[in-house]
């Protein structure tokens, strides 16, 4: 590949790993016919060659020709920033940009000695187009769409989520310098920080990906990265459905819900789909109505005309100015919404949103970290007492169960599919307990061979609570619905 290096008597290891067919194997055909050598003396030349011995040396060529390019690249890189006028790339056209990228590639090779096959230097073009432009080696996995998730655990470890299953990348950076240094490229855009006296940063990219770094000390073995991408077309109740997300019924039941304004929370576990879920409810809200948003990290895809997003903010340097999601929240009340809707309920700001949902700001929704909908409303009242109210724990369920109509749980199963599992409301207080019933669920019958899980969405044989609110606006619901699959 390197052809300067292919003449040098030092670098002799490396080069039968670069050739083709090793030296002993073309010289066995030629002493036959001359000298008339016996065949035994060329079976133990032969048994030299053989495949398993050269698998170890592909794997070491490759190694040895990723470091190079690695080399390269960081000159190269050092280099483009010495030529190029970074102030004139934000206006400058993608191809303009390739091209002089691609001249100035072409010099300083040349200026360097080094030569690359057409593979090595189409390759070496669009890492340094990357490096410059965009977020280096991450570029390629953000633009797969099959890729959901991306896990950093370090420069030398990229993991990557696809159909539900994690499987590692060839993805990798060149060193912890050069993965620090991406980081702070993505934070420095939406103008936040991550150092050593602040080591961790929630921030969002351009696409609207979030995105999670810890740096050390906190992360032992490098920085630990992760990246939720969201897909680019916001999936629909259709599109869900379709992939098996929830059934039709569902869907009905819930565009009833949202559309009379009953006061949801969508709860599940991590990557369990509760932000898509809640993203394709509010889908039925009608363009009539106000909406706010209020979230860590704005992710939210509403499409509605009449949309006001709010994003929480961190400190700055000197621990000032914060603005929490309970600040957003109160200032929220002043602005005349007809729905708030909070991208994740997690700490002291839930008090602030029960009392909106009881107080006129009917049809506001929130997603929960819970296992299910009994544990949804142990969470909510576990969060009003961390954030120091004291209330009795009757006031308390008697504030959840008046605020929070609906719980639709959602959950990541074994086999990477996710699900609505169940649909849950909350009808009231039976003395000091929170009453519920379940409407809809998930009922899982076998796993095939495959590991794919075999099951069916089922109606509870209960008719909804609300039934008669959603005949009043228009929803009447065929009491079919509600009626338990058949075996």
């Amino acid at each position: 590949m390197f052809s300067r290096y292919k003449k040098n008597t030092s670098a002799r290891p490396v080069h039968p790993a670069l050739t083709t067919a090793p030296d002993p194997v073309g010289d066995a055909p030629t002493p036959a016919t001359g000298t008339g050598r016996p065949a035994v003396t060329r079976r133990p030349r032969q048994q030299q060659t053989t495949k398993p011995p050269a698998e170890p040396e592909v794997m070491d060529k490759e190694v040895r020709r990723r470091a190079r390019l690695d080399e390269i690249k960081t000159e190269m890189h050092s280099r483009l920033l010495d030529n190029l006028n970074l102030s004139a790339l934000e206006t400058a056209k993608e191809s303009d940009l390739r091209a002089e990228i691609n001249a100035i590639t072409t010099d300083e090779l040349a200026a360097m000695g080094a030569v690359l096959n057409r593979e090595d230097r189409q390759t070496l073009q669009t890492e340094l187009f990357d490096e410059v432009t965009g977020l280096g080696p991450l570029e390629p996995l953000l633009k797969d769409d099959n890729v959901n998730d991306i896990l950093i655990n370090g420069p030398f470890n990229v993991f990557v989520e696809r159909a539900g299953k994690l499987e590692k990348s060839d993805c990798r950076f060149k060193d912890e310098r050069h993965l620090l240094r991406i980081i702070d490229k993505i934070v420095s855009a939406v103008g936040r920080r991550v150092d050593e006296s602040n080591p961790y940063v929630d921030a969002r990219l351009k696409d609207g990906s979030r995105f999670n770094a810890m740096v050390p000390p906190v992360g032992v073995d490098g920085s630990l990265v992760s990246i939720r991408k969201f897909k680019k077309e916001k999936l629909g109740i259709d599109e869900l459905v379709n992939f098996g997300a929830f059934n039709e019924e569902m869907a009905a039941y819930l565009q009833a819900a949202v559309a009379t304004r009953l006061n949801v929370i969508v709860s599940g576990g991590t990557g369990s789909g509760k932000t898509t879920t809640l993203n394709a409810l509010s889908s039925f809200i009608g363009n009539s109505e106000r909406i706010l948003t209020i979230e860590d990290t704005a992710e939210l895809q509403l499409q509605q005309e009449h949309v006001g997003r709010m994003e929480s903010r961190p400190p700055n340097v000197e621990g000032k100015g914060a603005v929490t999601q309970r600040d957003c929240l109160r200032n929220a009340l002043r602005m005349r919404p007809d729905r708030i809707i909070v991208g994740e309920t997690r700490g002291e700001e839930v008090i602030d949103m029960l009392q909106a949902m009881n107080t006129g700001h009917d049809g506001s929704m929130t997603t929960i970290h819970a296992n299910s909908a009994r544990d949804a409303c142990s969470r909510l009242e576990n969060m009003i007492a961390m954030a120091g109210i004291e209330m009795p724990i009757k006031a308390v369920r008697s504030q959840v169960a008046s605020a929070v109509n609906l719980v639709v749980q959602a959950s990541r199963l074994q086999d990477g599919s996710r699900r609505m599992v169940s649909i849950t409301e909350i009808t009231g207080m039976e003395g000091d307990v929170i009453s519920m019933q379940e409407i809809f669920r998930y009922e899982r019958l076998g796993l095939k061979p495959d590991g794919t899980i075999i099951g069916r969405f089922t109606a509870c044989g209960v008719r909804s609570h609300y039934s008669e609110r959603f005949r009043q606006w228009g929803y009447d619901l065929p009491a079919s619905i509600y009626e338990p699959a058949g075996d």
